[in-house]
């Protein structure tokens, strides 16, 4: 065993390990990936992803293309995933940092509950989210959070370095430009979750018409009091066409 002056000097953070380490809330490299990160070093990626809130619920949506630079990686991805009993999220970004946001999301929301017998508020899961992106250790994902608790709907936009702003509707990915544009024009705060499914469905329309990386369809995510329903579409029209 190492002598403890000798683990004085060590910095988890850092990377450096002990015999002891890595210990849980330790994220070996964390800074030197924060600052691949802000340099832009590394593949590409990009998707389209919207999140709207409405009076009875939340309604999140994404398209279904995973990019990897300039190829097309995969044209049937799930972006947005359940987390909490009446809660989802959407993913953009590093798709394994993604992953292991959810699981270790899903795996806290559980220990909440099962620990202090209710489910943990919106408010409360956004600023775990935000406090986990602030660690370094998800570099880089742009999440949107969607859900309803006690005080009603909410739509959480989250920056990759743990910022947090609640919203009315947001975007993010490659494609928020043209999704934004639908969004600005359409929202209304009297929409129904019917029409909230149809302007997001145009949304994500809009910037898979226009951007590279965003296509092959859409997931869309309807979160109420009852719980979360995803439904997959591979054709935005055929959607669009049942919703009208």
């Amino acid at each position: 065993m190492r002598p403890t002056d000798d683990l004085g000097d060590l910095n988890p953070r850092r990377g450096d390990e002990t015999v002891f380490g890595p210990e849980l809330g330790e994220f070996p490299n964390a800074d030197q990936r924060a600052q691949s990160a802000e340099k832009g070093e590394g593949m590409k990626t990009g998707t389209t992803t919207v999140g709207l809130k409405t009076d009875d619920g939340v309604v999140l949506a994404t398209d279904m293309r995973a990019s990897l630079g300039r190829m097309v990686s995969s044209k049937d991805v799930q972006k947005v995933e359940q987390i909490h009993p009446r809660g989802a999220l959407t993913i953009a970004g590093s798709v394994s940092a993604a992953q292991n946001l959810i699981q270790t999301l899903k795996a806290e929301t559980n220990l909440y509950e099962a620990r202090r017998g209710k489910e943990m508020s919106m408010r409360a899961l956004s600023t775990l989210t935000g406090n986990l992106l602030r660690s370094g250790a998800f570099y880089i994902v742009q999440p949107i959070l969607g859900g309803v608790d006690e005080e009603g709907p909410h739509v959480f936009s989250i920056d990759p370095a743990g910022g947090m702003t609640e919203e009315e509707y947001t975007v993010t990915g490659s494609g928020s430009q043209y999704a934004l544009g639908v969004l600005e024009q359409e929202y209304d705060e009297d929409l129904t979750v019917g029409d909230a499914k149809t302007v997001a469905a145009r949304a994500i329309k809009s910037a898979v018409e226009r951007d590279l990386a965003s296509g092959n369809g859409i997931n869309v995510a309807v979160v109420t009091e009852e719980g979360v329903d995803i439904t997959r579409h591979k054709d935005i029209d055929e959607l669009l066409g049942a919703e009208a």
